[in-house]
């Protein structure tokens, strides 16, 4: 459990980036609306952005969903004389000899 508080960001950085993601979605949104092009290159930009910003989510819960798996502890082979997540130690393989 202390890995997983070490992992989690502060209170301001969480804040620092909520407002980071606003501000640029709204300046690029006023950006997109004061363009002097026609509706259909806004609009054109506007979805381009919708799917950047859909697309980045996305692919950040992967990135999370593969860090979170690779540090869950994995559950003992059937057989095995050691318990979940004991060193391997040469002796303790199995064989008394």
């Amino acid at each position: 459990m202390d890995r997983f508080l070490q992992l989690k960001g502060t209170t301001a950085f969480f804040v620092q980036a909520i407002l980071s993601f606003v501000v640029s979605m709204a300046a690029v949104t006023a950006g997109i609306v004061f363009l002097p092009a026609p509706m259909w290159v806004r609009g054109f930009l506007a979805l381009g952005m919708l799917y950047v910003t859909t697309s980045t989510f996305t692919l950040a819960k992967c990135v999370r969903d593969r860090q979170e798996a690779a540090a869950a502890p994995r559950p003992a082979q059937p057989g095995s004389p050691l318990p979940p997540n004991a060193p391997y130690v040469e002796s303790a393989s199995g064989s008394w000899g």
